[in-house]
């Protein structure tokens, strides 16, 4: 138990270190970047001395390292300040924002490894059969194809074509439980879920059972496979028992990688799609130059990458223990 807790302390000192450093160099980028969150604020009839007067309230005539000490001081209070376009809170622009996102990439990430993981056991175990070669190939097409292109494919030949799939949004206006009832709200949902959906899960699916079948083929030729072959056992409790175990280490990995994909969203669908998502919100505040909301989503999703990085190695210890601690 202190070792656990020994290793829990290293880990999470190292997490607050790297976080630091990550905020440190996006503010640094933030104010490198060409454009003045002032003029953001002001219009073009505003004088020298009234944006003078705006700067002094935020505290940008204050120097940069004098800017981050207070602004990474309201953040550990969760204070992410307000968006400089629209003046609202910027945590609660992202909390409103989130359901969506989680709801999207929630789903997609049931239907990969539901889907992954079986066939890329399958794929291994019958290597060079036909099954293997079809999944291949769906594996190589899923990881090339750029999921831009294939969104605007099924925009233009299914979205188009068929008017019960809806290409923007994510639900019609006054269609509630309450209004219209539990099913046809999910029917309603569903027509603008297909295409999203259908696009990340194309090519996430594609690279995580390709992930799988090298993980179960490196573990079926192991010694102890064979050995537990030789012994006569079924082959369904061999892959099973001794040889899916190990095979899911490098799908542990990705697990906890996903964390960050569950807040960040699909930044290109999003907009793609206008999923009302943080990934859409996201790229207006890059393209609208709001460095409070830009900034929030730096520190948030670094933070979910650590958060990520630091499950994996828990679980890591709990689907080998061969590792340590130490």
């Amino acid at each position: 138990m202190l070792y656990l807790l020994g290793y829990i302390t290293r880990r999470f000192s190292q997490m607050l270190i790297l976080l630091v450093g990550i905020s440190i160099v996006s503010f640094a980028i933030m104010h490198i970047a060409p454009g003045d969150p002032v003029d953001l604020m002001t219009d073009r009839l505003a004088t020298a001395e009234e944006k003078a007067r705006i700067a002094a309230i935020y505290g940008f005539d204050q120097p940069i390292p004098v800017q981050y000490l207070i602004w990474a001081s309201q953040v550990v209070q969760g204070n992410f300040g307000r968006s400089f376009v629209t003046g609202e809170r910027v945590f609660d622009m992202i909390v409103a924002r989130l359901p969506a996102t989680l709801f999207l990439n929630f789903l997609t990430l049931i239907i990969i490894y539901a889907l992954s993981i079986p066939i890329g056991i399958i794929s291994a175990v019958k290597q060079y059969s036909w099954f293997d070669h079809v999944v291949t190939f769906y594996a190589f097409l899923g990881q090339s194809m750029p999921q831009f292109w294939l969104a605007l494919l099924l925009l233009f030949y299914v979205g188009l074509r068929f008017p019960f799939i809806q290409t923007a949004g994510m639900s019609s206006y006054g269609v509630t439980v309450a209004t219209e009832g539990l099913w046809a709200v999910i029917v309603d949902r569903s027509r603008y879920l297909i295409l999203p959906l259908t696009v990340v899960t194309f090519s996430n699916l594609a690279s995580i059972t390709r992930y799988m079948r090298a993980s179960m083929l490196d573990v079926i030729n192991q010694d102890y496979v064979r050995t537990a072959q030789a012994k006569g056992l079924a082959p369904k409790i061999v892959i099973l028992k001794h040889a899916f175990r190990n095979a899911l280490l490098p799908l542990v990995t990705m697990m906890g990688f996903e964390l960050p994909i569950l807040f960040s969203g699909s930044v290109i669908i999003e907009t793609i799609f206008a999923w009302p998502g943080v990934g859409l919100l996201s790229w207006n505040a890059v393209m609208q130059r709001d460095y409070q909301v830009i900034m929030a989503f730096n520190v948030l999703g670094a933070s979910m990458m650590v958060l990520g990085s630091f499950l994996a190695d828990m679980l890591y210890l709990v689907v080998d223990p061969r590792i340590k601690y130490n």
